[in-house]
């Protein structure tokens, strides 16, 4: 059992089925053993086995990592068939929301142009374009420091030294620029990363899926990309990965190449002028009610604690599910954090191709993993907070997915087309995750968190809920939604997980904004396959 709060030595916990008295004082978060084992008895927790006694242990006794081995369930590949019991959705069977509909059928929760490099080596020009674009049409984002910086540079140049206390930021930024050219476009989002060139081809080929996936993606209504020429991350794979997901792909597409060019001058002139057309024709779309079937969820978890299993994860879990019963899609990722509920999702899935996928990417993902002797553990404040074995740790993040079947099962990076539940194979490092949820069609993502965790993303809404709610009250410059009143009994898993999809709703329809949003947090990580993990 969790400890909602900090118990002393010695009190009595009635529980369903029974009572036990605690040895020791058990910190909130942490976790004690609801009868005596012995040693090598298996130790459960969500339903699965997370972990084996080293020795003897005493009801009512604190699992620490002396006293629990760490072990999983083993999976065997095979589905005895699933049914599913979906939520009632009656309160939302004609609701919609408010999106951006795409010639391909596709609807966004927001309207971007992107503009990116194939290859690293046009980073720098990506940032000449970004600060001409940006400063001009009024999408620089507000400097919360500015003043404080140009004060502090007025008592140096006047030789005085400021004290420690004086001078600090308001906390608050300069208020958003009102001289937006573009009413009806919500950015410009431009991209830069480290790949195309100098690694593995697969992560040349893989990160032109993922650039393609962003440039189909509904939120995006076009893009400009800048190629050098000579990298690995060719114009040609680019549009042969567009095709794979979109067959008859139109949305208006610039492509530059610096080495045709003539000069960097003339490319990126040509940028500007050809972008600049692409901004005026992408600002006429207007947003338009939408079935809740077009919303593509990404489920993710991150700095997660002893709560989330029970509070955040599983509230999501079960918007997942009204979502998916509604007809859209959610999308589960990180396959390292699968350790020990593999079997449970191969019992879940809809047809054996489907199971069959997923082991095969499990064990090609442990073979790369073994390959460079890479052993995953928990964070150390994940570790701290009461999670103290690998499956631990997998069983509560598994609640993410709810209970709906699984549909479909994605390799990295590929395009999520399949209404329901979608694995998909990435690393469990936040912002590569998110990167490759978005990258699979995710117009809004869920992120739960225990200790807090800052990541976003350029084009989708990352929508912060903190398992606990001392972190919505010590960060609330990050955190969305508390789910921490289902440890405090305010609401229940389901009650929270309804709330979220109202709130997802709104935010979906432009009608409010994500914390990360608003601190402008556009992460943009292609994960290195075989390298992170």
């Amino acid at each position: 059992m969790v400890a909602l709060r900090d118990l002393s030595p010695g009190k009595r916990v009635e529980f369903a089925g029974g009572s036990c008295e605690l040895t020791s004082g058990i910190p909130s978060k942490q976790k004690f053993v609801t009868e005596d084992l012995a040693s090598g008895d298996a130790i459960r927790m969500y339903g699965v086995l997370v972990g084996r006694a080293k020795g003897p242990i005493r009801k009512g006794e604190r699992l620490t990592h002396a006293n629990i081995q760490p072990d999983a369930a083993p999976y065997d590949g095979t589905s005895p068939g699933y049914r599913w019991s979906p939520p009632d959705i009656s309160r939302w069977a004609n609701r919609t929301f408010s999106g951006y509909r795409r010639v391909d059928g596709q609807v966004g929760t927001r309207n971007y142009w992107l503009v990116v490099p194939l290859v690293f080596c046009e980073n720098r020009n990506i940032s000449v374009l970004q600060q001409a674009f940006e400063e001009e049409l009024g999408y620089a984002a507000p400097q919360p420091y500015r003043h404080q910086i140009a004060d502090l540079a007025r008592l140096h140049r006047d030789g005085k030294t400021p004290e420690a206390d004086a001078l600090a930021a308001s906390g608050t930024a300069d208020a958003p620029a009102s001289n937006r050219l573009f009413a009806h476009l919500d950015g410009i989002r431009f991209l830069v990363h480290q790949g195309g060139c100098g690694g593995t081809r697969e992560d040349s080929y893989n990160l032109c899926g993922l650039i393609a996936g962003y440039v189909n993606h509904p939120n995006v209504a076009g893009a400009t990309v800048l190629s050098l020429g000579c990298q690995h991350a060719q114009i040609g794979v680019l549009r042969e990965q567009l095709h794979k997901r979109h067959p008859k792909f139109d949305k208006p597409l610039i492509i530059l190449e610096q080495q045709r060019s003539g000069s960097e001058f003339a490319m990126l002139s040509e940028a500007v002028r050809r972008t600049f057309l692409g901004l005026a024709e992408a600002d006429k779309a207007r947003r338009e009610p939408a079935a809740l079937s077009h919303l593509c969820l990404g489920l993710k978890c991150g700095g997660s604690d002893g709560f989330s299993g029970i509070s955040a994860n599983p509230s999501i879990g079960h918007t997942a599910d009204l979502v998916v019963a509604l007809g859209g899609k959610a999308v589960l990722s990180e396959f390292p954090e699968l350790c020990g509920v593999e079997q449970e999702l191969i019992n879940r899935s809809s047809r054996k191709e489907v199971s069959d996928r997923f082991v095969g990417l499990v064990r090609d993902y442990q073979t790369r993993a073994r390959a460079l002797s890479f052993a995953r553990d928990a964070s150390a404040g994940s570790s701290r907070d009461g999670f103290l074995t690998e499956a631990m740790h997998s069983a509560a993040a598994l609640k993410k997915a709810g209970t709906s079947p699984v549909t479909a099962v994605l390799d990295y990076p590929e395009y999520s087309t399949q209404p329901g539940l979608n694995l998909q194979c990435t690393p469990c490092e936040d912002a590569e995750s998110v990167t490759a949820q978005v990258g699979a069609g995710a117009n809004i993502v869920l992120f739960t968190t225990g200790l807090g965790t800052a990541v976003g993303n350029p084009i989708a809404p990352v929508v912060k809920l903190s398992s606990n709610s001392e972190l919505a009250r010590s960060m609330p410059e990050m955190i969305d939604i508390d789910a921490g009143q289902v440890i405090t009994g305010e609401t229940t898993v389901e009650g929270m997980g309804e709330a979220i999809l109202e709130r997802v709703i709104r935010i979906a329809s432009g009608e409010a904004v994500t914390k990360a949003e608003i601190n402008g947090q556009n992460d943009f990580v292609p994960w290195k396959r075989g390298v992170s993990l």
